[in-house]
C-alpha cells in the first residue's frame, strides 16, 4: 500500500514536438506502473485531452478539469478514477487552452502546478501529460516537477529538437526549480527496418550516454489501434510488442528511482 504521508515523485513527460509519442508514453507508462502496485495520478496537462480519451473518460462527465486544478480547485476534487485500478486522472478539455491568458496576470503563475500538486500526497507517483509546446503549461509542468521525462521519435532532427528543450529545462533549473533533472530520454517509434533508427539511436547514446534508457519503445499497430478504444496499449493487447515495451520501460524507471534512493 502506497504509504499515505510520502510525498509522490512528479515527473514530466514533455517535448516540444508533436506526434513524438509523449501521451502514448504517459497512458501506458502509468497503466504500467499501477499494474505492479503503485498508485498513480496522470495529470493531463494538453487542451486536447488525448490522456483523457485514451484512457476512457468521458469528458462531458467530469465535473472538474485540469483547468480547474490550476484555479485553485483542490486535487481531491478533481482527480477521478480511471479503468485501470491505482490509476487515477485530471481530466482536460478544451478550456485549458485558454489558461495561459487567464494566468498571464498572476505574479504566482509559474507555479501554480506546483502548489496545485501539494495535495497529492499518498500517489507514489505523478505523470504530467504536456502540451507539445513550451508555454506556461509546460514551464508550469517543470517547475512542479521532480524530473523530466522525454520521449524522442527516431527521427532525422531528433537532436536538433532536444537541444531546445534541455535549455529550457537548464534555465527552469537555474531560475525557479533548483532540484529539477532529467530522469531520462525515452527513444520512440523505433522502426528495425529503418536504418534511420539505428543511426538515431548511435547519435543520441553518444551524446546523451546513460540519460537514454535502454528500453526502445517500437512502432507497433497495437499502441495507435488502442487510443481508439478508449483504453491503453497494455489493456487492449497486453501481448504486443508496444505493450511489452512500456513494461520493460516501468521496471526500468523503478530500477533508477531505487538506484537514486540507494545512492
Amino acid at each position: 500500500m502506497p504509504d499515505a504521508t510520502r510525498k509522490p515523485q512528479i515527473i514530466a513527460v514533455a517535448n516540444q514536438k508533436g506526434g513524438v509519442g509523449k501521451t502514448t508514453t504517459a497512458i501506458n507508462l502509468g497503466t504500467a506502473l499501477a499494474a505492479v502496485g503503485r498508485k498513480v495520478l496522470l495529470v493531463d496537462l494538453d487542451a486536447q485531452g488525448n490522456a483523457t480519451t485514451g484512457l476512457g473518460v468521458d469528458k462531458d462527465e467530469v465535473e472538474n478539469t485540469t483547468y480547474d486544478l490550476i484555479m485553485g480547485t483542490d486535487l481531491q476534487d478533481v482527480a477521478v478514477e480511471t479503468q485501470v485500478p491505482n490509476l487515477f486522472i485530471t481530466a482536460s478539455t478544451q478550456d485549458l487552452s485558454s489558461a495561459d491568458l487567464d494566468l498571464i496576470n498572476d505574479p504566482h503563475r509559474l507555479k501554480k502546478m506546483r502548489t496545485a500538486l501539494g495535495g497529492a500526497i499518498g500517489y507514489d507517483y505523478v505523470l504530467i501529460d504536456c502540451p507539445p509546446s513550451l508555454n506556461l503549461l509546460t514551464i508550469n509542468a517543470m517547475v512542479a516537477a521532480d524530473s523530466v521525462l522525454v520521449p524522442l521519435q527516431c527521427e532525422f532532427f531528433a537532436l536538433e529538437g532536444l537541444s531546445q528543450l534541455m535549455t529550457s529545462i537548464r534555465e527552469i533549473k537555474q531560475t525557479q526549480n533548483p532540484t529539477l533533472k532529467i530522469q531520462g530520454i525515452v527513444l520512440t517509434m523505433y522502426d528495425q527496418r529503418n536504418n534511420l533508427s539505428g543511426q538515431v539511436e548511435a547519435d543520441v547514446r553518444n551524446n546523451l550516454g546513460d540519460l537514454v534508457y535502454e528500453t526502445i519503445i517500437p512502432r507497433n499497430v497495437r499502441l495507435s489501434e488502442a487510443p481508439s478504444h478508449a483504453m491503453p496499449a497494455l489493456i487492449y493487447d497486453h501481448k504486443s510488442s508496444g505493450s511489452i515495451a512500456y513494461q520493460k520501460l516501468a521496471a526500468e524507471l523503478l530500477r533508477r528511482m531505487e538506484d537514486n534512493v540507494a545512492a
